[in-house]
C-alpha cells in the first residue's frame, strides 16, 4: 500500500489530505469547549445545530461547488478553498455569541463541500492504474480512522499546555500547510468537449449518478453505513456513560474499537478487491453492519460492546471504502469531479437523515428497539442494493444508437454493428442518457 507515495505527486496529495485531517480534528474538541463556554449547559444543543448546519452545506453547496470546478483550474480552485478554511477557522476564537459560531461553521462547511469532492476527483487522475488507486482508497480510509485516534489524544496533550482558543490555531497551520503542499505538485484538470450552461453543470452529476445502476446500488449502501455509523456517533456516550456509568475515558475506548475495527478492513481491503469483485465485497459490508446493530440488543456490558463496535467498524470500511472506484468507473474524466460530488451530497443526506433519527430512537422507545430499527434500515438498504446493482456489472456494454448518423465518429469507439449496435466501456453521458435495459 505505502508503495503508491513514490508517486511524488500522490505523495504530497496524500500529506495535504492528513494535515488537514488533524487540524480539522483539533478544531473540533476545540469546536465543542467554545460551545460549552459559549453556552453552558446548552452547548449540546449548539454543537447539534452546527452538525446539522454541516451536512446541509454539504448537501446543498458540493453540486453547486463541482459546477464551477469545471471551469477553474484544479490545483487554483484547492489552494483557494483551503486559504478560506484557515480564514475562517481564524476567527472562530473571536466569536462572541452562538450565532456567530453558525455563520462560520457554514462558511467553513461550504469550504469543504467544494474542497472535497474536487480532491477525491482528482487522485483517480493522478493515480490512473485501478491497482494503485484502490490502495489510495484505502490509504484514505487508513488517514481518517488514524485522525480520528490521533487528534482527540494530540488535543489533550495541547491542553495541558495551553488553551483550547490556540487549538484552533493548529488548525490554521494545517490549512495553510495542506495549501502550500497542493501548490507544490502539478495537477491535471481535464478539459470539457463543450461548454455546459450552469443548470447542465450543476445537475450533471446527480443524472448520472442515478441512472448508473451499479451509483444506485451505492447510495443503499451509503444508507445502512449511514445508519450504522450514526447509532455509533450518537449514542456510544449514552450507552457507556449514561447505561454502564463509566467515564469519558471508556467512551474513547468504544470509539477506538470501532476505529481500530474500520483500519483493520482497510488494511485487507486492496488484497481482497484484487480478486473478490465490489458489489460482493460491498454487500457483505452492509450484511455485517445490519447483523451487528441487531446484535446491539444482546449486549449487556461494556466488555461485549467493544467487540461489536470492532465489527461494525469493520462493517463500514468493508461498505465504504471502495466507493471511489465505482465513481471512477461510472464517468469519463470530464464528469468525474460532479459524479463525486453528487456522492458526497447524497452520501450526507443520509447522514443527515440517521444522526437525528438515532438521537430520537434512543431518547423515545430506547437503545435495544433503536438497534432494531437500525438494524431494519441497513436490511431495506441491503435489499434495495440486491435489487438495483445487477449480479453482472460488466464495464463494456452492448447498446444501440438509432439517431447516430451512420459517418458519426462515435462508432469507431467499440466498432459499428449491424442495426446501430456497438459495444465500449459504457457511462452516462451527453450520447447515454440512458442505461441499456437489454446488454
Amino acid at each position: 500500500m505505502l508503495h503508491i507515495l513514490s508517486n511524488r505527486t500522490y505523495r504530497h496529495l496524500f500529506a495535504a489530505q492528513l494535515i488537514a485531517l488533524i487540524g480539522t480534528g483539533l478544531a473540533t474538541v476545540a469546536l465543542g469547549l467554545l460551545a460549552y463556554e459559549l453556552a453552558g449547559p446548552d452547548a449540546g444543543v449548539v454543537l447539534g445545530t452546527a452538525l446539522a448546519i454541516k451536512m446541509i452545506a454539504f448537501v446543498a453547496v458540493a453540486p453547486v461547488a463541482a459546477a464551477f470546478a469545471e471551469r477553474l483550474p484544479r490545483r487554483t480552485m484547492l489552494v483557494c478553498l483551503d486559504l478560506v478554511r484557515a480564514a475562517v477557522v481564524l476567527l472562530l476564537p473571536f466569536v462572541t455569541e452562538v450565532w456567530q459560531v453558525y455563520v462560520l461553521i457554514f462558511v467553513l462547511q461550504s469550504a469543504s463541500a467544494g474542497f472535497t469532492p474536487a480532491f477525491q476527483a482528482t487522485i483517480p487522475d493522478v493515480l490512473p492504474d485501478e491497482k494503485d488507486y484502490t490502495r489510495a482508497l484505502s490509504l484514505t480510509r487508513l488517514a481518517y480512522d488514524l485522525e480520528s485516534l490521533v487528534s482527540p489524544v494530540l488535543a489533550a496533550a495541547l491542553l495541558t499546555v495551553i488553551s483550547f482558543h490556540s487549538l484552533f490555531a493548529g488548525t490554521v497551520i494545517g490549512f495553510l500547510a495542506s495549501a502550500a503542499l497542493v501548490v507544490s505538485v502539478t495537477l491535471p484538470s481535464p478539459k470539457l468537449s463543450a461548454p455546459r450552461g450552469i443548470y447542465e453543470r450543476t445537475t450533471r452529476g446527480l443524472r448520472i449518478y442515478l441512472a448508473t445502476p451499479r451509483l444506485q446500488g451505492l447510495l443503499a449502501v451509503s444508507m445502512a453505513v449511514a445508519a450504522s455509523g450514526a447509532m455509533v456517533i450518537v449514542n456510544t456516550v449514552v450507552i457507556v456513560q449514561g447505561e454502564y456509568g463509566l467515564t469519558q475515558k471508556a467512551t474513547a475506548m468504544a470509539l477506538a474499537a470501532y476505529g481500530a475495527g474500520s483500519m483493520v478492513a482497510a488494511l485487507m481491503l486492496p488484497k481482497i478487491l484484487d480478486r473478490i469483485p465490489d458489489r460482493s465485497i460491498m454487500l457483505a459490508g452492509i450484511a455485517l453492519l445490519a447483523a451487528g446493530l441487531l446484535c446491539g440488543t444482546l449486549v449487556q456490558g461494556f466488555d461485549s460492546l467493544l467487540p461489536l463496535w470492532f465489527v461494525l467498524g469493520l462493517g463500514y470500511s468493508i461498505a465504504q471504502t471502495p466507493a471511489g472506484r465505482l465513481l471512477r468507473r461510472s464517468s469519463r474524466a470530464e464528469d468525474r469531479p460532479s459524479l463525486f460530488a453528487a456522492q458526497f451530497a447524497l452520501s450526507h443526506a443520509c447522514w443527515l437523515v440517521t444522526y437525528p433519527l438515532a438521537g430520537w430512537l434512543g431518547v423515545t422507545v430506547g437503545l435495544s428497539q433503536a438497534f432494531v430499527i437500525m438494524a431494519a434500515i441497513a436490511a431495506a438498504a441491503l435489499a434495495a442494493a440486491f435489487a438495483m446493482w445487477p449480479a453482472t456489472d460488466p464495464d463494456v456494454v452492448d447498446h444501440h444508437h438509432d439517431d447516430l448518423a451512420e459517418d458519426d465518429p462515435h462508432w469507431l469507439e467499440g466498432g459499428h454493428r449491424l442495426g446501430h449496435r456497438h459495444a465500449h466501456g459504457f457511462v452516462i453521458d451527453t450520447l447515454h442518457q440512458q442505461w441499456p435495459r437489454h446488454g
